[in-house]
């Protein structure tokens, strides 16, 4: 009952500020975004590059994202980082899928990783390189339906290090969303604080195949 209790009382504190000082965080979240469901749900009617047919991109770098162990998240830190050039931006589009994405996440995540925007740009990608992720998801056929479950042990399979407490899987509109996993700051696997790991725990969400 205690434990109930708390955990209500928890949701109700704000899950994060703005403005904070950059570099003050506990751990990173490293989110994948399924780009069929972002493309579904958002991105074909802004009629994002990202979704455009034969572009081929499945689980994209949505963002590295400084986080507090207790609850909440940092955003928009105060920096005397320089921001990034368009050609830095424009550089991650290969993992992100666009550079706006990349802009926007150094915006609000990446100024309090009180890094050069360079720098956070490299070990965002240096975070996406450290994480396989599963080929069989590439090679669907056709939508599918699936519980929740089975993306999270695909990605335990694939990663034999990684464990069920360092991983959430996330749903949106029934569909499978996002992949996250937490990583130190020095990008070793880290355990999700709690309002991080809820996992989405749909049995039949859809997950569409890449085009």
């Amino acid at each position: 009952m205690l434990r109930t209790v708390f955990a209500l009382l928890l949701m109700t504190l704000p899950a994060h500020a703005e403005g904070e000082a950059a570099g003050d965080f506990d751990y990173y979240v490293m989110s994948l975004s399924w780009t069929p469901t972002w493309c579904d749900l958002k991105g074909d009617a802004r009629q994002s590059p990202q979704c455009q047919r034969g572009r081929g991109y499945g689980f994209t770098l949505h963002g590295l994202w400084p986080q507090y162990t207790d609850r909440g998240y940092p955003s928009y830190c105060r920096t005397a980082a320089r921001n990034p050039s368009r050609a830095m931006s424009n550089a991650m589009a290969d993992i992100m899928g666009t550079s706006g994405l990349a802009w926007y996440q150094w915006k609000k995540h990446g100024r309090c990783a009180g890094l050069s925007a360079q720098d956070y740009y490299t070990l965002a990608r240096k975070a996406y390189a450290s994480i396989k992720r599963p080929e069989i998801f590439r090679k669907l056929k056709s939508d599918v339906t699936l519980p929740a479950a089975v993306i999270e042990a695909a990605f335990i399979e694939a990663n034999p290090t990684l464990k069920r407490d360092q991983i959430t899987i996330t749903c949106k509109a029934h569909k499978i969303q996002e992949v996250r996993i937490c990583l130190t700051k020095d990008l070793e696997l880290e355990t999700c604080g709690y309002d991080v790991s809820r996992d989405c725990g749909l049995r039949d969400a859809g997950m569409g195949m890449i085009k």
